[in-house]
């Protein structure tokens, strides 16, 4: 097991480092001048170069790589171009409340979205599962800053039961989260039913049924336990996409997360704090990777013994 953690964890390792060079790259390449656009068009030249050299904007790309992946290292992404503040400070505290509403939206689309795959997967063939499956559907087409809109206008503005921007109640929560957990529960109901599928009509499901057990200690105890895997991928995925941050659903609900970061840096070329973004979303994508690898393991000790096979090869 110590074996295979450490393989994907000097995997991961490499992913990080490889994405913040095409990172640092795309970032240096991209038409305009930060500090023109920081100080303005008509900024003197001599105060332009200076204020390039204080950055060090002046420095070779692969020396000012190098300084990024030391500055890295040490938790030090530098300041805002802008609000001075402090990179980590600010990743901080957008990290905060993106995990927020992430976590509420991650669990009404695990619970919704399991319980959906596995009922609908149960009554294959049927109106409850032909209702299910065209829910799904709607759900999966329908991009989420729509359904966040109509929330809002609905919910919102109609009939006014709930805030439609900022979180300053625990009632804001409920719209972004509802926006979000119902589109991923659309997928993980997809994931389940199609896993569950795949395992329900196994014979050691049917010698389950024949020693008597009942039908849900059948389909909980043995045929989803057995489907976990595809599921546990698609939620680690999942879990890491909202951690990120959803740019769109965080701008319509004017939310102070690192999506909308992401989205104003970019726009003002905020080079430190738009750098330090996408490392922080890179890591998130990293670590649940890593995580999900492991639980591959603990859900099926016949990966790790692969994964010693290969090695031995």
């Amino acid at each position: 097991m110590a074996l295979y953690i450490g393989k994907r964890l000097l995997q991961a390792i490499i992913v990080l480092i490889g994405i913040t060079f095409v990172t640092f790259l795309l970032i240096n390449v991209v038409p305009g001048d930060p500090v023109l656009i920081m100080m303005g068009q008509r900024a003197d030249p001599n105060a332009v170069e200076r204020m390039r050299h204080n950055l060090g904007m002046d420095l070779p790309l692969l020396q000012q790589y190098g300084r990024l992946i030391m500055n890295t290292v040490r938790f030090d992404l530098g300041r805002s171009y802008y609000t001075k503040e402090l990179v980590t400070v600010a990743l901080a505290r957008r990290a905060a409340v993106t995990l927020q509403v992430a976590l509420f939206s991650y669990i009404i689309a695990m619970v919704v979205g399991i319980i959906t795959g596995v009922y609908s997967a149960v009554k294959r063939g049927k109106w409850q599962d032909r209702t299910c499956m065209s829910l799904i559907v709607v759900f999966m087409s329908a991009p989420a800053f729509w359904v966040a809109l109509l929330l809002q206008i609905v919910f919102g503005l109609m009939l006014r039961w709930l805030p439609i921007s900022g979180l300053n109640s625990p009632a804001a929560y409920v719209l972004p989260c509802v926006s979000l957990g119902l589109r991923y529960a659309a997928t993980t109901a997809r994931f389940t039913r199609t896993s569950m599928l795949d395992v329900i009509g196994q014979d050691y499901v049917r010698t389950a049924r024949a020693k008597g057990l009942k039908e849900w200690v059948v389909i909980c105890s043995h045929a989803l336990k057995n489907a976990l895997i595809p599921i546990v991928t698609m939620a680690g995925f999942q879990l890491g996409s909202l951690m990120s941050g959803a740019m769109l659903t965080e701008t319509v609900f004017n939310i102070p997360g690192i999506g909308s970061l992401i989205v104003d840096s970019m726009s003002k070329r905020d080079l430190p704090l738009l750098t330090g973004g996408v490392i922080y979303v890179s890591m998130v994508f990293v670590v649940m990777n890593l995580i999900v690898d492991v639980l591959y393991a603990v859900i099926d000790p016949r990966i790790r013994v692969s994964s010693k096979k290969a090695v031995a090869l």
